[in-house]
């Protein structure tokens, strides 16, 4: 534990805590009068209201849309489906700025909808809603459809067969079993949307604004620090709250369900209503997840010969100090490194974890881990420019710096992973090699390692994805000359005119290609037959 207790402290809690204490604290006293003064302002409390309700909504809105995903996925049979389970993941993986530009192609100026019928959405907040389902539709349908397709169906056959209805025996039977995965679900998607910024900053415009988008406002433009600060311990206050209820939630899907092997419960569309029902599902992935995707990739072709893509291999001048296409290996090389800091960082905190012995201190780190999720990644950005400028950690000037604030959302995907693996390993394995003389490390190394090395794989493409399009923190220490391809789509289409719009979309097909790659070899790579994450 000592190792990832120490990364954590350092380059999560110091940080924090840097922008806290630098906001709040004035010739050498604390003016915790301030947070009731910036609670007080009108603006600030449309921005809370705007955040909740707008989560709630997205979570509403993404349970209703996806549920029946989950459970044609988990209990129909039908061709294709493990290659339409990676596309429906792809969205999740993909960064919040990818998914804004394939949005703002569809639903913006001189987007899709703008060229048929001449509807615009952007700077509304259904294209912010519709942009939250789309990236979060994956997190229902494997968190519930995993469970559903593990879920013995003789349960609810028994019900009918007892004479209930098929609504009656799926509301008293089913429901019950996968009301804790609904729920965790439901909580982890308005986690998401609650710290969404990308998405709200893309599509919202000046109009709308999250306390992330607040948080950055204050930060880099008003300078107001005393402002963010504030709004970061509101943020912090209300996604440890969401976390606690999460835990429990998980806790009790673990300890209530006995799952059966999910390979035998998935069968044909039998009825018209089943395969009414597959048929809708395949139209809702075709519109709202495939469609802005393809939109996305059109755009990024319409200049002749490849216009766009070509565009990319000059500098800018004004925007970037190099090519904008230095930014792919500048982002692949940022995401390798991140990876291994979260694979050591996570690896090493799942392990600990997975001790039977561990104690009531280490399960509850088991829920700190979660924070970097929804702890704002602009205060995280911000606070290592101000923490880390003192030797022995002035890292200001250092590459290493966007990699660790990168593996800091790595390392929770590490550890969901990892952790269920890790438990699931005979204890009496370990100890026979122990009887027959292995020490600690030959034990891991030939009974641990073979059995978790999938789960490794896994969890290290996982940290390679959002490593990849890490957004939030990044845009506050990645130089000019070496900018992420997130960074460098947030600005091009921050700038006028086609040709950087235009680059902005080819950046972004080529970023998207690079997740949905490490997507589809993770689905190959898969452990859990249920496909739950």
């Amino acid at each position: 534990m000592a190792v990832p207790v120490a990364f954590f402290a350092l380059f999560f809690a110091y940080p924090v805590a840097a922008i806290v204490q630098r906001g709040l604290k004035a010739d050498g006293a604390w003016q915790l009068g301030r947070i009731i003064d910036v609670l007080a302002q009108s603006g600030i409390r449309h921005v809370l209201w705007f955040t909740t309700w707008q989560a709630l909504a997205s979570t509403a809105l993404t349970l209703l849309i996806a549920l029946p995903g989950a459970y044609v996925f988990a209990r129909l049979e039908f061709p294709g489906r493990q290659v339409l389970r990676a596309v429906v993941t792809v969205p999740f993986v993909l960064p919040t700025v990818v998914v804004g530009t394939a949005f703002l192609a569809v639903v913006g100026r001189g987007g899709l909808l703008d060229e048929l019928w001449g509807v615009r959405l952007d700077t509304t907040v259904w294209a912010i809603l519709l942009a939250h389902v789309f990236f979060n539709y994956a997190v229902v349908v494997r968190t519930v459809g995993g469970l559903w397709a593990g879920l013995d169906p003789r349960q609810e056959e028994a019900a009918r067969m007892l004479g209930a209805s098929p609504l009656t025996a799926w509301r008293k039977v089913t429901l019950p079993a996968l009301a804790p995965a609904v729920a965790a679900a439901a909580l982890m998607v308005f986690l998401f949307t609650f710290t969404s910024f990308g998405v709200v900053q893309i599509l919202g415009g000046p109009t709308f604004s999250t306390l992330e988008v607040e948080i950055y406002r204050q930060t880099s433009q008003i300078f107001d620090l005393s402002t963010a600060a504030v709004l970061t311990i509101v943020q912090f206050l209300a996604v440890g709250a969401v976390l606690a209820v999460h835990a429990w939630t998980v806790r009790r899907r673990e300890s209530a369900l006995k799952l059966v092997d999910a390979s035998v419960t998935a069968r044909r569309p039998r009825g018209a209503g089943q395969w009414a029902l597959l048929a809708g599902v395949l139209v809702t992935v075709a519109l709202l997840l495939v469609l802005p995707l393809a939109v996305l990739v059109q755009r990024s072709l319409t200049a002749p010969g490849f216009g766009y893509y070509r565009a990319l291999t000059d500098p800018d001048g004004g925007t970037f100090l190099v090519a904008p296409v230095n930014a792919i290996g500048t982002s692949l090389s940022y995401a390798v490194a991140a990876t291994a800091i979260a694979v050591v960082i996570g690896g090493l905190a799942a392990a600990a974890l997975a001790r039977r012995d561990a104690g009531r201190l280490v399960r509850g780190f088991d829920a700190l881990l979660m924070l970097p999720l929804g702890v704002s990644a602009v205060t995280v950005g911000f606070g290592f420019l101000i923490a880390l400028d003192k030797p022995p950690l002035d890292l200001r000037q250092s590459w290493i710096l966007v990699p660790l604030a990168q593996a800091l959302v790595g390392v929770p995907f590490v550890v969901r992973t990892m952790l269920p693996v890790l438990r699931a390993v005979d204890v009496r394995l370990r100890e026979a090699a122990a009887v027959l003389g292995a020490s600690p490390w030959r034990v891991w190394r030939e009974v641990d390692l073979p059995l978790v090395r999938r789960a490794l794989l896994v969890a290290a493409g996982f940290a390679f994805a959002v490593s990849l399009g890490e957004f939030g923190a990044t845009v506050f220490i990645a130089r000019p000359d070496n900018p992420t391809l997130p960074v460098a789509v947030a600005r091009l289409i921050g700038r006028p005119g086609d040709l950087n719009y235009g680059q902005a979309m080819a950046l972004s097909t080529i970023l998207m290609v690079v997740c949905a790659v490490a997507l589809l070899v993770l689905e190959r790579l898969r452990t859990n037959r249920s496909g739950e994450f």
